[in-house]
């Protein structure tokens, strides 16, 4: 288990994902204000928020794995820094495991993993942040969100109901891709389906929304799905009892809390 996490351990952009619902007179023509306007949609509503995810990994050969565990977020600044963290409960060989995460706008993020059996806290290096997490088909960085800045985007196509970016790497020997392209709902801005292209312009993944629900005034993501096209493999998550704006403070997410997590927000809300 220790090699597999470690090697192993993403809400693409769906881990915790509400949106508010703008509504724009005109259709927008500024790629870069697109770009704000999705990854603050994805990431930033509410100032902080709880969600109980379960994963289901299908492998190529149609093998099962399940993974269950509970996801809090803190905002220090609308848009700016943040702060995740990731409790397992399920199954036995994962529960305790705790991930950490401190988002950096303008820099890497700084991980943590502890594996409880070890009693080990892992530092995450960021050259691992595009490797998977906890064995499924979301990476490290579909947790917390990829930087904006790190890709040069282009509007391809404006239609009815969505927004279509292509994005290319600044620094591609950083990441498995050459290029992704981008379906944002124009109604809510929620980045509805992204898939990647390898370095001979294959289609090789596929992170899309298969459900979304109203929950607490945002409409919020419920289930997603990652897909390895070129095994056939995937991943889906399933996201409930989810609240925003529950107070949370800047010690829920101290590196105390890996080894004896906040039980107060782990507790599920009335």
């Amino acid at each position: 288990m220790f090699k597999s996490l470690l090697t192993g351990l993403t809400l693409s952009c769906f881990l915790f994902l509400p949106v508010s619902a703008p509504a724009y007179a005109d259709d927008l023509t500024n790629v870069t204000e697109i770009v704000k306007q999705a990854n603050q949609a994805a990431y930033y509503q509410g100032a902080d928020g709880r969600s109980e995810a379960r994963m289901l990994i299908l492998d190529a050969q149609g093998r099962k794995q399940q993974r269950q565990f509970t996801i809090l977020r803190r905002d220090h600044s609308d848009g700016g820094d943040q702060q995740f963290l990731v409790v397992f409960s399920r199954p036995a060989d994962v529960r305790n495991t705790v991930f950490l995460v401190e988002k950096h706008a303008q820099s890497d993020d700084d991980r943590w993993l502890y594996l409880p059996g070890l009693d080990l806290v892992k530092r995450i290096s960021a050259g691992d942040k595009r490797t998977s997490f906890v064995g499924s088909h979301y990476f490290y960085e579909d947790v917390s969100g990829r930087n904006p800045n790190a890709d040069q985007h282009r509007l391809l196509e404006t239609s009815s109901e969505f927004y279509r970016l292509e994005s290319t790497p600044e620094d591609a020997a950083t990441v498995e891709f050459s290029r992704y392209q981008v379906w944002i709902d124009k109604r809510s801005m929620l980045p509805m389906k992204i898939e990647y292209y390898d370095a001979n312009d294959k289609l090789f993944r596929r992170v899309e929304v298969l459900a979304t629900a109203d929950v607490d005034g945002y409409p919020t993501v419920t289930r997603s799905r990652v897909s390895d096209l070129l095994s056939g493999a995937s991943t889906t998550m399933e996201f409930r009892f989810i609240r925003y704006d529950l107070g949370m403070q800047a010690d829920v997410f101290s590196e105390r809390s890996l080894r004896n997590p906040p039980r107060r927000w782990l507790k599920r809300p009335e």
